[in-house]
């Protein structure tokens, strides 16, 4: 499947990515910073995120929330994500309104300051705190999206703090950490605007030039502190967390090479290998033969600095305990560290990971982020059109190799979730035993 790719940059500096795909009358617009939690400083964990609430809250011309109901009275559909290093912005409107999404896009881009109060902000931080309450503290293991990372990069690491944030960084955040972070890093010359779905090039070209053209460059972004790691942990890393959650469950992470290397997609058939749908090896050995794990699956976190991480996650059934949930899964890993994978297994990964790709690509959202990802990282969307050949490119031997440098037991880090052994009160003849006479 070939996607079809215009580019262009404004004298600001924007990236514009164009794929036009007249099938159904819908248009996305999809806006990456490259800028994620990454980038925050000491004392400001979860800025990023919070950060990208606040852009939901109005600019010189728009109402707060009145981007949402903007883009839902006119049939479409809106959101944003924040990542470690990256924040998005998207939109999915009929084709007839695609003006309104670039110009919605524009004025929170160049015109975002004037409308910022601390009321806003004030709000925000609440429905971030909450967020983190429902979606970490709060949640059966909730806590391993900022466990897993603390335990598998250094502190100081850009990679190692909490993404979402502590609590008492998001208190300290000020109105003029709002206004520092969005001219430093909410700069043209620091994002990526594709459009993808129905439209006509030339139009859109004119309109991208209309609203976005008068907007200033940046003067520039700070470095990131240095990432190199080694390509592996060169020890086992190991944490438990007692908490109240009813099963065991177990999180092994691999450093791994970073995305876009010939490693990368070695690791990424290995990953689909192990825990890619039901008929994978973890899925098959554990789940269904040992019947040792409720569920078990694989991925990797697509890092394009420093180091990736594959992660292998599975929960046990009831009648396992944590001590034989963690002994079968790194049984099977050295397993397959020592016998390797087959080649029936390489093809059925890469077959279910090209199927994946292609379903994607057939969605104007997700095509018009894929374009801004590989615009956004590496500088060329047209990558895009080479994924799926270079999976294809990976041979058995290719992903066993990987396999014997990144599986092996001094390259794994393990967060194990164990049930909280329960606080029982004293009985009343224990009390009363107690009592003085």
């Amino acid at each position: 499947m070939h996607i079809p790719i215009e580019t262009f940059e404004l004298t600001n500096g924007l990236s514009v990515v164009l794929s036009t795909d007249h099938t159904a009358p819908i248009v996305a617009v999809n806006l990456w910073y490259h800028v994620g939690s990454a980038n925050e400083r000491p004392g400001r964990t979860g800025f990023a995120h919070l950060f990208e609430h606040m852009l939901f809250q109005g600019s010189a011309n728009v109402g707060s929330n009145e981007h949402f109901e903007l883009v839902q009275r006119a049939g479409g559909t809106l959101n944003g994500s924040t990542w470690l290093d990256r924040t998005n912005y998207f939109e999915t409107v009929p084709s007839n309104q695609l003006e309104l999404a670039l110009w919605l896009e524009a004025n929170r881009m160049g015109y975002l300051l004037p409308a910022m109060t601390q009321q806003k902000l004030d709000t925000q931080r609440d429905v971030v705190q909450n967020e983190r309450r429902w979606s970490m503290d709060n949640q059966p293991y909730g806590t391993w999206w900022e466990r897993l990372p603390a335990l598998a990069f250094p502190e100081g690491h850009p990679f190692h703090h909490s993404l979402i944030g502590s609590m008492r960084d998001l208190d300290a955040a000020s109105l003029d950490d709002i206004a520092t972070f969005f001219s430093t890093y909410y700069t043209p010359d620091n994002a990526v605007l594709s459009i993808a779905g129905d439209f006509e090039a030339a139009a859109t070209r004119s309109m991208v030039e209309r609203h976005f053209g008068a907007i200033p460059r940046g003067s520039g972004k700070p470095p990131l502190a240095d990432m190199t790691l080694a390509p592996t942990f060169g020890c086992a890393l190991r944490e438990v967390v007692s908490d109240d959650v009813m099963l065991p469950r177990l999180f092994i992470a691999f450093r791994s090479p970073v995305l876009g290397t010939d490693e990368y997609f070695a690791a990424s058939v290995t990953s689909a290998v192990l825990g890619l749908k039901k008929g994978s090896r973890l899925q098959r050995v554990l789940v269904r033969e040992q019947q040792i794990a409720a569920e078990a699956a694989a991925f990797t976190y697509d890092l394009s600095k420093g180091s990736d991480l594959l992660v292998v996650d599975v929960t046990a059934r009831p009648e396992t305990s944590a001590a034989a949930l963690e002994a079968a899964v790194h049984a099977e890993l050295d397993h397959l560290v020592a016998d390797g994978v087959t080649a029936a297994e390489v093809a059925r990964a890469i077959a279910l990971i090209e199927t994946e790709l292609t379903v994607a690509l057939q969605s104007a959202g997700d095509r018009a982020d894929k374009l801004s990802m590989f615009a956004t990282y590496f500088g060329d969307p047209g990558l895009v059109n080479v994924q799926a050949e270079r999976y294809r490119a990976v041979t058995e031997e290719r992903v066993n190799a990987y396999i014997r440098t990144h599986l092996v037991p001094d390259n794994r880090a393990s967060l194990l979730y164990v049930p909280r052994e329960p606080v029982h009160a004293p009985l009343q003849d224990d009390l009363a035993m107690a009592e003085p006479p």
